[in-house]
């Protein structure tokens, strides 16, 4: 007696492509939220509230000289979140290398993005008991939470060829973007409804912004919970030998094996300088814009809010032109609209809010996807096999390097006493990335890399 069909497909009959492409699928989803989990840091955090609040507690903490003495060193009050910012640097810089080796090594970068992301959620949640004078206390969180997460997303970003064909990746790397912009514009705008109407709350103005600096470690716990469900190791043979002591052993033959990939340096090195850059134009916008425009403090938190916004459009929509042009012609566009950007700030009149909106507009177009796709075209320069080591030296490009503007940026206002000036020399930067990327050949530099060379690049 014969038996019809249920209309149900039996696993082992499937296409082996089709459950690849769904086990992949189900990945990339996972380790978008990943962005959407941590991006509130940076937003909130760093970018909004810590720097402001954590002055105003060293301030009330100084004596009348207006120093403070964290460990008996004399420190101006107003110079500790500078201070903090890049201590924080040094510590990521120490522990990137020995982390990204371990996980190339064990094949285990889901638990220590785990204990990264924790570590910082922790310290950020932490914040919220920083008041009267605990600026030590605001010091130290500022630095474990700034140093975790530049650690976990040197294991974050080395998942990308993993999860994604050489074809897809600038796309998975734009929405990973666009996940973030659109959790940081989202916390933000409900930070902002607390912090501007604490009194309905209940709350004084201090305890606003304690729980909105909490908040945003609360949520960046939260959300880890979905990329640790979805992402999976990829298990490597042990060759015997500790992975966190050979760490730095490890950096120093990454570093030999980059001079076997010349090219893959050369984009690091363009990276290096056009990134700094717009990391520099970023962190000094704000500055720009209430000290040489004159703009309020409402202003500028919006124009924040307005970049967060756009961001998430600028990262899908130069994804879409990436698969047409290929990812470098786009990067080498966004670069002539961040030089465009300068020249317009330098030119830009004082008290009109409005001009100032729409240079916020242009960044939040250009900002995302020339982060994206910088990303998902180092992607394809990655050797297998040394994902986690390659994108730590990516990330020390990113992060870990990243004083070179603001340096140039002071000594430009030192020497001018015009923040007119120092912002119009950052075009140096642009200028010299997009020569150094355009030489470039990112198709044989695929190729060298030992891996297949997309359509479009």
């Amino acid at each position: 007696m014969s038996t019809g069909t249920t209309g149900t497909a039996d696993p082992a009959e499937l296409p082996p492509d089709t459950g690849a492409a769904a086990a992949r699928l189900r990945e990339q989803r996972g380790w978008y939220f990943y962005d959407f989990a941590c991006s509130v840091y940076s937003t909130s955090v760093l970018t909004v509230f810590l720097g402001p609040y954590l002055t105003s507690i060293a301030k009330a903490a100084a004596g009348p000289d207006g120093f403070v003495h964290p460990l008996g060193i004399p420190v101006r009050a107003g110079s500790l979140f500078a201070y903090a910012v890049s201590a924080s640097v040094v510590v990521a810089v120490v522990l990137m290398p020995i982390v990204g080796a371990a996980a190339d090594r064990t094949g285990r970068k889901k638990p220590l993005l785990a204990a990264a992301a924790y570590v910082g959620a922790a310290a950020t949640t932490g914040m919220f008991f920083l008041d009267g004078h605990r600026y030590l206390l605001g010091a130290f969180l500022l630095i474990v939470a700034n140093a975790s997460i530049s650690v976990s997303m040197v294991l974050y970003n080395s998942y990308l060829p993993q999860i994604a064909e050489p074809e897809e990746r600038d796309a998975v790397s734009s929405r990973g973007w666009a996940f973030g912009y659109t959790s940081g514009a989202l916390v933000l705008v409900l930070n902002l409804v607390l912090y501007t109407g604490h009194d309905s709350f209940g709350l004084s103005e201090s305890d606003a912004v304690r729980v909105c600096l909490a908040s945003a470690g609360v949520w960046w716990g939260a959300f880890t919970l979905i990329p640790l469900r979805r992402l999976r190791d990829r298990r490597v043979p042990p060759d015997g030998e500790g992975a966190v002591g050979s760490g730095w052993r490890q950096l120093m033959a990454t570093l030999r094996d980059m001079r076997r990939h010349p090219l893959t340096l050369s984009f690091l090195l363009a990276y290096l300088v056009y990134n700094d850059g717009v990391q520099t134009v970023i962190s000094q916008a704000s500055v720009y814009g209430s000290e040489e425009l004159g703009l309020d403090q409402t202003t500028l938190i919006t124009a924040v809010l307005l970049v967060q916004v756009l961001a998430v459009a600028g990262a899908l929509g130069m994804g879409r032109l990436a698969r047409v042009y290929g990812a470098k012609r786009t990067i080498l566009a966004s670069l002539v609209i961040w030089t465009l950007i300068l020249v317009a700030a330098y030119f830009l009149p004082a008290d009109a809010p409005v001009f100032f909106y729409v240079l916020a507009a242009a960044i939040g177009l250009v900002l995302g996807g020339s982060q994206a796709l910088s990303r998902s075209l180092f992607s394809h320069l990655v050797p297998r096999g040394k994902e986690a080591e390659y994108f730590s030296a990516y990330e020390m490009s990113d992060r870990g390097l990243s004083w070179l503007g603001p340096l140039v940026f002071g000594v430009a206002y030192q020497l001018t006493g015009s923040y007119r000036e120092a912002i119009i020399s950052l075009v140096l930067f642009f200028v010299l990335g997009s020569v150094l990327l355009a030489r470039v050949p990112v198709r044989r530099a695929v190729a060298a890399a030992g891996n297949p060379v997309p359509d479009r690049i």
